[in-house]
């Protein structure tokens, strides 16, 4: 389990799913765009949902618990990318669900 670090609060996340919002993140902070970054917090976490603004002058790390890389999954990646131009902001979402959303709504040519 690795953490997104931001504002001294550490947020834990599986390593697979933050190597995705690392590459999400960083692709919308190169063009200095700011925006939310929200997901809901599970039952043993207190349930709840959180969202935290997300700016190019804001420091934030991304430490991994393993020392691999993951295989970065083009679907889930543009998923998350697209979300982030909502009111909601950029919405974490595991792989499963970044497919069954993407199949849902198909991206306009």
């Amino acid at each position: 389990m690795g953490h997104l670090i931001y504002d001294g609060s550490r947020y834990a996340f599986e390593d697979r799913l933050l190597a995705h919002l690392k590459s999400a993140v960083g692709a919308r902070l190169r063009k200095q765009e700011s925006f939310f970054l929200s997901w809901t917090c599970s039952p043993e976490e207190g349930s709840g949902r959180n969202s935290i603004w997300l700016s190019p002058s804001c420091p934030l790390t991304f430490r991994f618990a393993g020392s691999r890389a993951p295989q970065i999954n083009k679907v889930w990646l543009s998923v998350l990318s697209g979300t982030s131009h909502g009111g909601r902001g950029m919405i974490v979402m595991g792989e499963q669900e970044a497919e069954t959303y993407a199949a849902k709504h198909p991206a306009p040519l």
